[in-house]
This record gives structure tokens, sequence and C-alpha cells, in this order.
């Protein structure tokens, strides 16, 4: 039968050390009763089991919420995410005379928004080329969804100040927010915007172009919308095909 001693306070026989069992001994605390700490107990102390998540903070710990410096179970924040992705390229040299819009054969496969609330960033790189004085190259971004076109983006370049032919590297890049959670595709198109008898090309001389859009999530928009000055433009265009 184990003993027992029933005293109402153990102190040390001398010094400030007091030990209670030997090592390998398992000192049991029976349900019901109470450990109460009053002093220092060293974190270190605990070498085996688990910590219950509500003893490390108030709140309500769950896989959407992290724990605070303030000791407060919050919300997970926000922070850039990619929802989505999609590109297409083209490679054969077009031209045009025309200042009427003409399809750069670049049109996405469609993303569906994960919330209407998705921002889109859509990136288009394209060779422009042009022979002549003062010509001007139109680059527009146009997505449609719910059987309805509407441009996001229309720009106006200068590709000579003088006579002779130059060829470049043409970006043109916006975010837009277009609150729906249809699915939406994206195209580019191109004209000539002084409708000369002078051409301008886009895919000059073969080279690759592509259209990127990019579904981003919970972010802060800092992001410019084009390198070019000229102020952005949003219309809506009847309904059509894409072929």
């Amino acid at each position: 039968m184990a003993s027992i001693l029933k005293v109402d306070k153990l102190d040390p026989q001398s010094g400030t050390d007091l030990e209670i069992g030997s090592s390998g001994d398992t000192i049991t605390i029976p349900s019901g009763a109470t450990f109460t700490q009053s002093g220092t107990m060293n974190a270190s102390a605990i070498t085996a089991g688990t910590v219950a998540t509500a003893r490390l903070g108030s709140g309500t710990a769950s896989s959407s919420t992290v724990l605070y410096g303030d000791q407060t179970y919050k919300a997970e924040p926000g922070g850039g995410k990619l929802l989505a992705h999609v590109s297409s390229s083209y490679a054969t040299q077009q031209s045009s005379t025309s200042s009427t819009w003409a399809d750069m054969n670049l049109a996405t496969a469609a993303i569906t928004p994960a919330t209407s609330g998705s921002k889109f960033f859509v990136i288009l790189n394209t060779v422009g080329e042009a022979g002549g004085s003062g010509v001007r190259l139109g680059l527009r971004l146009i997505a449609r969804w719910s059987d309805s076109d509407s441009v996001i983006l229309s720009r106006s370049i200068a590709m000579l100040s003088g006579g002779g032919s130059l060829t470049g590297v043409k970006t043109v890049s916006i975010t837009h927010a277009p609150s729906t959670t249809a699915a939406i595709l994206w195209k580019a198109e191109f004209m000539n915007q002084l409708s000369s008898a002078t051409s301008v090309q886009v895919h000059a001389n073969n080279y690759t172009s592509t259209l990127s859009v990019f579904e981003l999530g919970r972010i802060k928009w800092q992001i410019q919308n084009n390198r070019c000055n000229n102020e952005i433009k949003f219309q809506r265009r009847s309904s059509g095909n894409w072929n």
C-alpha cells in the first residue's frame, strides 16, 4: 500500500533547490486536481506532447486563421496570388494600310474568374515595323465575355518621325477588373492609324508575338498600365464571333 504524506508545504532542508522524485520517476497529477503555477516554468521543460492551440492565444484557431504576435488568432493575411494564366503566340508577319482594326491571331484560351472581383493583368508584345513618314501603329486589347466584346486598352504608337523604316518591339499592358464570373478570353488587334499608302506590320519579319493574361488574387495594384502616355479608352462593342 502506498504511503500518504499529508503536509501543507514543502521547503528544501537547506539552500533553495527542492527535488521531487528521482530520474525515471513519473509524477502524476490525478484527474480533478489542479496544478497552479505561480512562479516561473521554462518552456524547455515541455519535451513531449502537443500544446493545445487554445493555450497559445485567444480567438479561434483553424485552417484559415494564423496566430499573430499579440497572441490572437486572426484571418490569414492577404497577399499576391497567381490564380490562372493563359498565353497565345503568333509568328507570321501581318501588314495593313487600313484604318480598320485587324485581328492579330492572338486569341487566348478562356479563364473563368475565381470571383467577380478578380483582376487581370494583360500584356501584349509584338515586333512592329513601318516605312514612310509619320506612320502610327494602332494596337488594342479586347476582352470577351457573355457574348460581348469590351475594348480594355487602345494605344497609338508613333513609328517614325521622318522617312525610312523602323522596326522595334512594342509592348502594351493593362490591369482590368471585368466584374464577372463568366468565362473570359482576350485578343489583340492592329491598324494603320493614318490610313496612308504606307503599311504597318506586326509580327514583323516573322518574329513571335505573345499575348499573356494573368488572373491575380488579393494583391495591391501598383502596375503601370502602359509605357505610352496616351489615355486609356474604354468602350463596348456589339456582339460578334471571333473567327
